[in-house]
């Protein structure tokens, strides 16, 4: 499925990312999946809501600067053999991904997989194609 994602810019500094948190935690936001990559100087904090809107609207309001982008999440089997299946269709595909996590889903033996690419729509519907449950 398509999903919306925040993306929420941090400084590189003690107590950011507890910051954000703390913002979510305080006004009832679920946090289904989140990641954080680093640069020298600052932080993109990827966040999968049960609320994008509204997570966007605390977290500008707290100053932080974030942006919504759609996402593909595609539940799979919890192996690697899932995940490499998934790889080779893109690939083939000629759909560049741009950067990908996983987290576990709430299914048992069922992993989340959450992948930005250069063709959102198109990759959505090579994987359906392909008997991917997206």
């Amino acid at each position: 499925m398509i999903v919306k994602q925040l993306s929420v810019f941090l400084e590189n500094t003690p107590g950011r990312l507890y910051a954000v948190t703390s913002a979510l935690n305080d006004n009832g936001m679920d946090v289904k999946a989140l990641m954080l990559a680093d640069t020298a100087d600052f932080g993109v904090l990827r966040l999968i809501v049960d609320d994008p809107e509204k997570t966007l609207k605390v977290l500008q309001e707290k100053g932080f600067t974030v942006k919504i982008t759609e996402v593909i999440a595609v539940e799979i089997q919890h192996t690697f053999k899932e995940v490499q299946k998934i790889l080779e269709i893109l690939s083939r595909k000629s759909v560049n991904i741009e950067y990908m996590y996983a987290f576990m889903g709430e299914n048992p033996g069922k992993t989340l997989i959450i992948f930005r690419v250069d063709n959102l729509k198109a990759a959505a519907e090579y994987l359906k194609e392909e008997g991917i449950m997206v």
